[in-house]
Formats: C-alpha cells, structure tokens, sequence
C-alpha cells in the first residue's frame, strides 16, 4: 500500500501508476486533469507515471455549466 495525498485527503492507494490510481478511485471513464507533486500529468503519461509514498495526486474533472 501507498500513501498518499489524494485532492487533499490523506489516503492508501494499491496502484503503482497515476493511471491505476485513476481507475481505483473512481475516475475510470472520465475526462480529468492530473497532476502528481504539483506537476501537470497528460493523459499519455499516466499509465508511465509512478506513484510513491508521500505523493500529492490530484485527479480533477472539469466544472460544468455557468
């Protein structure tokens, strides 16, 4: 297990990639923007990006309307 910092809420993660952990918390399926450590993450990169204890992740689908 990892621990990270889930949109701000500590969690524990079983995924070693950002793309694992898209599809573990939820996000499967969704447009999002990802970021780890404060660092924009495209969506090519995902599946190559490891996560490590201590990471911030931050997995955000677009607001809709106005």
């Amino acid at each position: 297990m990892t621990k990270l910092t889930l949109n701000g809420e500590a969690t524990t993660s079983r995924s070693a990639t950002l793309a694992q952990a898209i599809e573990e918390f939820g996000f499967a399926g969704a447009t999002v923007a990802t970021a780890v450590n404060g660092a924009f993450v495209p969506a090519a990169a995902r599946a190559e990006t490891m996560l490590s204890d201590g990471d911030q992740v931050e997995i955000l689908a677009p607001m809709q309307g106005g």
